[in-house]
């Protein structure tokens, strides 16, 4: 596949589970805010994945404040660099407002993708960004339970395959879970001004 194609691809992953899921509004304080819930199902849940130090991490030990996940993988070339560092961004507009906030990225390519790479990989874009790994057993149930989609594309080199995967960034907020996702056509603002809208309602 060229990169071209896998631009393309990923836009549509995107684009196709953030712009054809129906969405209820939840209640409570944070329902000004725009909280979603997929209909028929939620988003989020408990995970285990492996840390930059090859611990063992659950998601209670990950989403101690609000969190901004993104899956995708460190070799990719165009959405997930341009997406952790809008998110990044994001984290760093609401620390000036006194909100902290932790960008999150888990690889959807445990192959390649060791907890050093990847951890490597996050800090690279905000030091307190968090990269998580896992077996391809942990990284599939972390993906299923946000309902992302990834794959991988084999039809190249071995060596330098791309994934087709899921573009979206989800908010989740300590003891509420998830209430809300971005998609890479939300700017730093945008992200930054929901997240405060949230941490200010609840």
């Amino acid at each position: 596949m060229s990169k071209k194609l896998a631009i393309a691809a990923a836009t549509v992953v995107g684009l196709g589970i953030g712009g054809t899921i129906a969405v209820t509004q939840l209640g409570g304080g944070i329902e000004e805010c725009g909280a979603t819930a997929v209909a028929g199902g939620d988003i989020g849940g408990s995970f285990e994945l492996l840390d930059k130090n090859g611990e063992l991490v659950t998601d209670k030990d990950i989403i101690t404040e609000p969190t901004l996940i993104y899956f995708g993988f460190t070799f990719c070339p165009d959405f997930c660099p341009v997406d952790m560092a809008r998110n990044s961004q994001a984290v760093d507009l609401l620390a000036e407002q006194g909100i902290e906030a932790t960008p999150v990225f888990i690889s959807i390519d445990p192959e390649r993708d060791t907890p050093e790479i990847v951890g490597d990989y996050a800090y690279n874009f905000h030091d307190k960004a968090i990269g998580l790994t896992g077996s391809a057993e942990q990284v599939d149930a972390a993906s299923k339970a946000y309902r992302t989609f990834y794959q991988k594309d084999s039809s190249g080199d071995p060596d330098y395959y791309l994934m087709q995967h899921t573009t979206l960034t989800y908010l989740t907020l300590p003891e509420i879970g998830f209430v809300e996702f971005f998609r890479n056509t939300n700017t730093a603002e945008e992200v930054a001004e929901t997240v405060s809208c949230f941490v200010n309602a609840t």
